[in-house]
């Protein structure tokens, strides 16, 4: 899937509807092979993104976990060290 779309469930603080718009319009630009709809496609674009922004929040409010919640600032780091592992990215300069 589109490497901008992250995990969102289980995390502390839970996941911002900023977030959960993010990921949906990003699930929804990759399903459409594009960055920016034409005007002509705004419109349904649009409502695509709501679709997918109510479908998630419901997804999120309705799974159940008995895993602790997940740092956020603990996982971006060691996203970030596997990324650097893999060669994607070089390490941050001290």
């Amino acid at each position: 899937m589109c490497r901008s779309i992250h995990t969102l469930h289980n995390f502390e603080p839970e996941a911002t509807s900023e977030e959960v718009h993010a990921a949906a319009l990003q699930y929804v630009r990759k399903i459409a092979g594009t960055t920016r709809p034409s005007k002509a496609n705004q419109e349904a674009f649009d409502r695509a993104v709501a679709a997918v922004v109510a479908a998630t929040q419901q997804l999120l409010d309705e799974l159940v976990t008995t895993a602790p919640p997940k740092n956020r600032e603990a996982e971006a780091t060691k996203a970030r060290e596997r990324a650097v592992r893999s060669g994607r990215y070089a390490p941050a300069a001290s």
